[in-house]
């Protein structure tokens, strides 16, 4: 049977794509490539971290250990890599990478480098223990958690977006779900978006699955807040789904972040857009009062992990965060070997 492994389960590397002067990072590439650094530098002290980047000679010169990177130089129009990347399926102990259609969240911005770079790195050899396969239908991995178990999480103003697959009816992407990530329950969020986020409400802005009985989700307590109301009918939401076998999840409320603003933009800060990687969960902070709360609150809910707090204060000004930067590749299995 397909399943989508969670993001929990064991992992093989983690893929970073690195901004260069041809994105919108240009006007503070400096402080995001330092971002990115960092990010790259925790993975790597659990795990492999994959660094695609244009400028490869340049940004292999930022680590002087090499240790757990592997590098690999490609174009790209931008760096979310969790939208882009391959999306990894386990059917009967075989992973395939399913390289799924990119549009940049309903063709708002430049993408047809960042398409192909899936594609790119099997032919490179950087995904030779995987199997490959083209999907036509557009998905990005931001739009949707999984529990491992065949329930997925996501939301309907992103995969009902017209510009993402027009043609495709909400039943008819259910039904796509079920076929490609083996989905057995899917569970639509219809409130929750941030203001200042341009992929459309993507799930791992706010609500996120932490094990099969948990959601965590971001919290929003000043009624003069731009996302108060969404978030509040998003917690509503939340508190009536239940999980494969009928039982209400345990909710986790992350603090309150203040709004944060580039110039007289909101920007969509939220914890919610944390990493679990083997052993540790990365989590984005914003030298916000409530960084250390919301610290504490990893830890209680992960206590067999280290929690890393990474500064994401620059990430947020292209409108994501550190989630949305990365994209895991689950353990190979020896079987995938053959």
């Amino acid at each position: 049977m397909v399943r989508l492994p969670a993001e929990w389960e064991e992992q093989e590397f983690v893929q970073l794509t690195f901004p260069h002067k041809d994105t919108d990072w240009d006007e503070y590439l400096d402080d995001a490539i330092t971002n990115f650094v960092n990010i790259a530098n925790e993975v790597r002290k659990y795990q492999k971290c994959l660094i695609v980047a244009k400028n490869i000679t340049f940004i292999k010169s930022l680590f002087p250990s090499k240790k757990n990177l592997i590098f690999v130089r490609l174009d790209s129009d931008d760096t979310w890599s969790r939208d882009f990347g391959g999306i990894t399926v386990e059917d009967d102990d075989i992973l395939t990478v399913l390289d799924f259609k990119y549009n940049a969240w309903g063709k708002k911005f430049p993408y047809k480098k960042d398409d192909l770079i899936t594609m790119q790195l099997k032919h490179k050899g950087l995904l030779k223990d995987y199997k490959h396969k083209s999907i036509k239908m557009v998905l990005e991995g931001g739009s949707i958690e999984s529990d491992g178990e065949g329930v997925i999480l996501t939301t309907t103003e992103c995969l009902m977006e017209k510009n993402r697959n027009p043609r495709l009816t909400q039943k008819q992407i259910e039904l796509k779900l079920m076929e490609y990530l083996g989905a057995k329950k899917i569970l639509w969020l219809n409130s929750g978006a941030l203001e200042g986020d341009d992929t459309d409400s993507h799930i791992d802005t706010i609500a996120r699955l932490i094990d099969s009985n948990t959601i965590m989700y971001q919290l929003c307590d000043d009624e003069n807040d731009s996302n108060y109301k969404q978030l509040k009918l998003m917690e509503k939401e939340l508190q009536n789904f239940t999980n494969l076998h009928g039982k209400k999840y345990k909710l986790i409320g992350l603090p309150h972040i203040e709004a944060k603003y580039d110039g007289e933009d909101k920007l969509p800060a939220t914890y919610a857009n944390f990493l679990i990687i083997n052993g540790a969960v990365l989590v984005p902070t914003y030298k916000d009062k409530n960084d250390n709360l919301a610290l504490e609150i990893f830890k209680k809910a992960f206590p067999k992990r280290d929690i890393i707090g990474i500064d994401c204060s620059t990430l947020i000004r292209q409108h994501g965060s550190l989630h949305c930067v990365t994209m895991q590749y689950p353990k190979i299995k020896n079987i995938n070997k053959k």
